[in-house]
C-alpha cells in the first residue's frame, strides 16, 4: 500500500538522499515545487514530487544542468497532458538518445578508471 500522506520536507529529504537545502533550492527554481503547504507554510510534498525528485536526481550523474532538467520534466509534464504530442514524444526521443550516449561515456570512464585502479594494484 502507498502512504499518500503528505511529506514535509524533511522525510523527503531522508528517501531521496538529497540535502533539505537542495530541495529548496528546487523549489525556487521551479524545478520542484511542493504539491501544497499546511498550515504553518511549510512545504508538503507527494508521491508524484517524489518519483519527480528521483528522476531529477538520477539526471544528476550523467551531467544534466538544472536547465536541461527542467526542460525534460517541461516534456514529461506535456506528455503527460498530450500523450500523443507528436513534437513532445519526438523530443523525449532526443532526450533518451542523449542520456544513452552520456551513460555510455560514463561507461568507457568507468573502465578506464577500474584500469587506473588494477595498474595500482598490481605495483
Amino acid at each position: 500500500m502507498v502512504d499518500a500522506r503528505p511529506m514535509q520536507i524533511g522525510e523527503l529529504a531522508e528517501r531521496t538522499g538529497l540535502s533539505i537545502r537542495t530541495l529548496r533550492h528546487y523549489d525556487e527554481i521551479g524545478l520542484l515545487r511542493p504539491s501544497a503547504r499546511s498550515e504553518g507554510g511549510f512545504r508538503l510534498y507527494t508521491a508524484d514530487d517524489e518519483s519527480r525528485l528521483l528522476l531529477i536526481r538520477r539526471m544528476k550523474p550523467l551531467g544534466y544542468s538544472l536547465e536541461q532538467m527542467g526542460e525534460l520534466l517541461a516534456v514529461v509534464d506535456g506528455l503527460s497532458a498530450s500523450p500523443a504530442d507528436p513534437v513532445l514524444t519526438a523530443r523525449l526521443a532526443d532526450i533518451r538518445d542523449e542520456a544513452q550516449r552520456r551513460r555510455e561515456d560514463l561507461r568507457r570512464q568507468l573502465a578506464a578508471a577500474d584500469e587506473f585502479v588494477s595498474q595500482l594494484e598490481a605495483r
